[in-house]
């Protein structure tokens, strides 16, 4: 059986003897050919020469071709903020000030779209026969984040109505988009949509039930299998989620993955994560990852279960360590041998937490995985700044990005459990939720009293 077989007879529900390896190498891929983020997410050559190495250097069953959030969001008139070593960010939100809702659906053809389209087809040649490609489709509800910026949670509770409309409007978009990559010839269309972590249950329910298990029914119908892919704290959301009816959900490090496959288990569903991002992966050991393999295998009942990352790879990530933790996957019961002896290594760098009682003026801290990346982390961080058109040079606003070992050393000091996190003066305010823009206001004008 080949990887790819593995993939599918997998989200098929069969139980097999072992589960699949998806590293969600995105622009990672481009370390291993030295092609920077925006190379490689606008020149199908160099972005499937990239999953070549992958693909050899992996030895995957199943890979995603695009990792980029914003390919339809660009193509509905959102500029981009392109960065080196990670994705492009959504730097304007077209529906910010506008009530009316467009219709267009976007063409095969038009913007990065035909980019994307142009790497599926080569690299379903290059790679299909053996490897189960995934194709990532931007969630309809982060679809619509990116239109209408944070205002969209505020309008959930004063104009639903609006919501309704302008989800409609991102799920058609992403139904074509599905549809153009399932003419492709990929094998699993993936919502990946990180924002609902940013939303209730009972939102959830209300908003996106109905129109994802329509969505997720559709895949069925030509032929793909699919997953749904949340990002954050999302604990609450996974039995929701599942009601929709995907082949698969995927989940990041802030899911206990056992608690969440006791859910999946119910419902059938295939589960995929959860490798830690930074601590793991970008910053650990050969045995630290294969030890999170091991403990990710060893934590859950066989069956139902792909590992990977949980989210997109850093691009910086260690070849070593992904190598590692592929290897953890294919010989579990090898590796599990050689860690017998394992000690993890601590990260033990004294940092300087600032003097919260003698501050100048305010200091409002966010604590993210990285904001370029993490589209919820990207909108924490603009709720924080969107604060300086406000209040201006009587505060201060700084990121702490999870991607270095001092901001690691520094979560730990300061018992940051949830990212994205927004603290003022030292204080937790908003632990992995978006806060409202007059929330954060008064938070912050009470703190210049």
């Amino acid at each position: 059986m080949n990887g790819k077989e593995l993939v599918l007879r997998t989200l098929r529900h069969e139980r097999l003897e072992r589960a699949p390896w998806v590293p969600f190498a995105g622009v990672h891929a481009g370390k291993l050919t030295g092609y920077s983020a925006k190379e490689l997410l606008t020149d199908s050559d160099k972005l499937v020469r990239s999953l070549v190495q992958v693909n050899r250097l992996y030895r995957p069953d199943g890979q995603p071709v695009v990792f980029d959030l914003q390919i339809e969001a660009e193509a509905l008139g959102c500029e981009l903020l392109w960065a080196d070593r990670t994705p492009p960010s959504v730097a304007t939100h077209p529906l910010a000030l506008a009530s009316d809702i467009p219709s267009r659906i976007p063409g095969p053809g038009e913007a990065r779209l035909a980019f994307a389209l142009d790497a599926m087809r080569k690299a379903k040649q290059a790679l299909g026969d053996t490897t189960a490609l995934y194709g990532l489709v931007t969630g309809p509800f982060t679809l619509a984040s990116h239109l209408r910026g944070t205002d969209i949670f505020m309008d959930m509770i004063l104009d639903p109505g609006y919501v309704h409309r302008l989800l409609d409007y991102a799920f058609a978009v992403e139904r074509a988009v599905a549809g153009y990559y399932i003419d492709a010839g990929m094998d699993v269309i993936a919502a990946v949509d990180p924002l609902v972590s940013q939303i209730s249950p009972r939102h959830f329910e209300e908003f996106l039930s109905g129109p994802y298990a329509e969505f997720f029914d559709g895949i069925r119908s030509r032929g793909a299998l699919s997953s749904l892919f949340v990002c954050g704290n999302a604990t609450n959301h996974v039995e929701p989620m599942c009601r929709t009816g995907p082949d698969s959900v995927s989940v990041d490090e802030n899911i206990d993955l056992a608690r969440a496959k006791a859910v999946t288990d119910r419902y059938n569903v295939c589960l995929g994560g959860n490798i830690q991002l930074t601590v793991v992966m970008l910053l650990g050991t050969q045995a630290d990852n294969m030890k999170a393999v091991v403990d990710i295998i060893d934590s859950v009942p066989p069956g139902n279960l792909i590992v990977s990352p949980g989210c997109d790879m850093p691009y910086d990530v260690p070849v070593e360590n992904a190598i590692a933790a592929g290897q953890a996957v294919r010989q579990t019961g090898q590796v599990r041998a050689i860690l017998e002896n394992y000690q993890g290594a601590q990260i033990s760098l004294e940092v300087t937490l600032p003097d919260y009682s003698r501050l100048p003026k305010p200091l409002v801290e966010v604590f993210t995985l990285d904001s370029a990346t993490c589209a919820a982390c990207g909108y924490m961080m603009e709720a924080a700044k969107d604060m300086k058109s406000i209040f201006g040079e009587s505060i201060d606003i700084v990121e702490h990005k999870f991607t270095t070992k001092e901001n690691v050393a520094r979560c730990l000091r300061m018992g940051v459990a949830k990212l994205p996190s927004i603290y003022i003066n030292g204080d937790l305010k908003h632990s992995s939720l978006i806060p409202s823009r007059d929330e954060l206001r008064a938070e912050i004008a009470a703190a210049l009293k």
